[in-house]
């Protein structure tokens, strides 16, 4: 990924919280000269190795696990973005329109988890995550054959990350007093996808 020097992610830790606040992403399995596997879907990433693990499942339907194996996988993740207006600047004639986002793409090979008990652990693992903000979170309460039919019907797997891209664009390369003017248009705003940004610019101001 194109990541000019004063767009990179300040540290590890802003990267893995990237991931965890936004954990659906889209998979992506090159094979040589073939069309590439793509697939949407949300991942967990945990601590393991050099740059942690990520988790998740898909169809068995979904060709795509079977380029595993063979093929290169990226997870992409998609932080929060906003279109910035040049009128927001202080001097808007010599500016252009342009779009702040963050970004991460974690390389690695998934492995799959061939276990009734893997599969299992790591269903109960999502839902735990998945249902934390919920005041009556949801539980399996499943077991026996049903719970075997439905496992049956999807593929587990776990990529640890071999590397690591991430781009933070938030304006780091305007002056202070224009980041401010930004983040008040921003913070403004009655769209909370922009006000998510304005918080962002604000925790993440260059050095």
């Amino acid at each position: 990924m194109y990541t000019p020097r004063h767009f990179a992610s300040p540290s590890d830790h802003d990267v893995t919280a990237l991931v965890c606040a936004y954990p659906f992403c889209v998979l992506i399995t090159t094979q040589g000269d073939e069309a590439p596997q793509i697939t949407h879907l949300p991942l967990l990433w945990n601590a393991g190795g050099e740059h942690g693990v990520l988790e998740g499942h898909m169809a068995r339907a979904n060709p795509h696990w079977q380029a595993f194996a063979q093929g290169r996988t990226v997870a992409v993740f998609n932080g929060p973005h906003a279109y910035i207006s040049p009128n927001w600047y202080a001097q808007p004639q010599r500016e252009v329109p342009t779009w702040n986002y963050a970004a991460v793409h974690a390389h690695g090979v998934p492995q799959l988890l061939e276990t009734r008990a893997e599969k299992c652990a790591l269903l109960d693992r999502s839902t735990a995550v998945f249902e934390s903000d919920n005041s009556e979170p949801w539980t399996r309460q499943i077991e026996g054959p049903t719970l075997d039919a439905k496992l049956d019907h999807i593929v587990a797997f776990r990529l640890p990350i071999e590397r690591l891209e991430a781009k933070f664009k938030l304006n780091q390369n305007k002056t202070a007093a224009d980041r401010a003017r930004v983040i008040g248009q921003l913070r403004a705003s009655a769209h909370p996808d922009l006000q998510t940004m304005a918080r962002w610019m604000q925790t993440h101001e260059p050095d």
